[in-house]
């Protein structure tokens, strides 16, 4: 079991907690044990398939495939999207991104955007960033405890001021920026946006709903989200429960995102406890875990 030491970042819209990052340049590093000091990259380099999983390694090489964080929006992030791979490989990015967001006890009214609710054409799109109407488009929530939002590339999206959120997505860090609200940074220029990119790379299909739908249970886990980037389960233990990964070709995270307890795998025992991001390698056959916890489960 491996904990790293989050890379905290503050926004010009509030802060961001890295939690576990192979993004180039912001990598997070080993917390303590015998990598300690390393970089999460530097530990998959060395221990290559025995943590990401035989199948895993063989399609991402030495670069984790996750990027997990903790966002805390004190102000409205700007509208924006994310391109699928094909069309970042065109744009002369890396690849694009998925992702997910599990919510966490959150502001009063806090609301957040999530797809469009009504149909427009590209040329709507490039009308409405103009005349600063983009957001009467777009589907907007009020968020609560538990929520569930996928956002699969091509969605438009933005965190609003007062949202507190587990994030889950692709190890990329491209994001078009559609509209920014006239905000200007700390130089008092206003941030750049990516208009032309960002038409590109936006699905226009319109859903009825975009709240990922799930049955609450004590005790046994529920799957949120699984698509080909990441497969991600809620688990809320009262009680001590063994999960079985010895059929799984693939490491595990676990993001405890309320109440306390410990977990026990290969004779180890850690302390998990709200806020903590554990990875378990792809060796680790099961683990046991004991207190009353709430966490995410997630794979690749």
């Amino acid at each position: 079991m491996y904990k790293f030491e989050p890379l905290l970042k503050q926004l010009i819209w509030g802060s961001e907690s890295w939690e576990l990052s192979g993004v180039k340049d912001n990598e997070t590093i080993v917390a303590e044990g015998p990598y300690k000091g390393r970089s999460l990259n530097e530990l998959v380099s060395k221990e290559k398939e025995r943590l990401l999983g035989k199948e895993n390694y063989q399609r991402f090489g030495d670069e984790f495939p996750l990027l997990i964080k903790f966002i805390d929006a004190h102000q409205n992030l700007s509208i924006q999207v994310h391109p699928d791979d094909e069309t970042a490989r065109r744009l002369g990015k890396p690849r694009g991104k998925n992702e997910m967001w599990y919510c966490l006890e959150s502001a009063p009214g806090a609301r957040l955007y999530n797809g469009l609710k009504k149909k427009i054409t590209p040329e709507e799109y490039r009308e409405m960033v103009e005349n600063d109407t983009i957001t009467e488009a777009l589907a907007c929530y009020e968020v609560h405890e538990g929520d569930v939002f996928f956002i699969p590339a091509g969605r438009i999206h933005a965190i609003g001021a007062g949202c507190f959120l587990t994030e889950i997505q692709q190890t990329s860090d491209v994001t078009f920026r559609i509209y920014d609200y006239k905000r200007k940074d700390k130089n008092g220029n206003y941030r750049e946006l990516h208009t032309k990119e960002a038409a590109e790379s936006i699905d226009f299909t319109v859903l009825p709903n975009y709240r990922a739908g799930y049955e609450p249970h004590k005790d046994e886990g529920v799957q949120l989200v699984e698509c080909p980037y990441f497969t991600t389960a809620v688990y809320d233990l009262t009680e001590p429960m063994t999960l079985d990964y010895s059929d799984l070709d693939s490491f595990v995270v676990l993001i405890a995102v309320n109440g306390q307890g410990t977990l026990t795998a290969d004779g180890e025992a850690v302390t998990f406890q709200k806020g903590d991001t554990i990875l378990l390698p792809a060796t680790t056959e099961e683990v046991k875990v004991e207190g009353t916890v709430r966490f995410l489960e997630t794979y690749v």
